[in-house]
């Protein structure tokens, strides 16, 4: 474990010391409040659900952002209760406010990458798009060091099976 805490270290450190700057810090903190709570991925749910063509595709959603919160934020960070890494590193500004939660796995990158697997199969004229939201949300929690790296690798692999479990019942149900 000690060997997966400092290569996150090492990749915050990295990532802070090769980019960071004034304006990325004011775009980092925009990007990363549109994931908050996942209300841009229910927002976005919600108006494929208001839509006739695109209804299933926003159930689908809906499900697969359930599934992924239950796994990622109900069971796996109270099972692990990882801090977070302004909590570890010295010397940290943080940018927005403190997440009270634990850190392990990241929930804003669960939720992104649950929707953007569902629409990136479902609807093949989005995929860039919401899998470039998808990313810029993910980045942004390691650029804010409100993530740890392995968090958010593992957050973008409980949203991708949570979504493919999702489907792959969809699919078995014939809608």
């Amino acid at each position: 474990m000690n060997f997966i805490q400092n290569m996150d270290i090492y990749l915050l450190d990295f990532i802070h010391k090769s980019i960071a700057n004034d304006f990325l810090d004011k775009i980092m903190i925009f990007i990363t409040s549109i994931g908050n709570l996942g209300l841009i991925w229910i927002a976005i749910s919600v108006l494929l659900l208001i839509s006739k063509k695109y209804r299933r595709v926003g159930m689908l959603c809906i499900a697969t952002l359930i599934l992924s919160s239950l796994i990622g934020e109900v069971v796996l960070k109270n099972l692990v209760q990882r801090g977070r890494p302004f909590t570890a590193i010295e010397g940290i500004n943080l940018l927005v406010k403190a997440p009270k939660s634990f850190s392990f796995p990241s929930g804003h990158t669960a939720s992104s990458f649950a929707v953007a697997t569902v629409i990136g199969r479902k609807i093949k004229s989005f995929k860039l798009p919401i899998y470039i939201l998808a990313f810029a949300i993910a980045f942004s929690r390691l650029y804010l060091y409100v993530h740890y790296p392995s968090d958010v690798l593992v957050g973008a692999l409980i949203g991708i099976i949570s979504a493919n479990i999702i489907l792959y019942i969809y699919n078995k149900q014939n809608f």
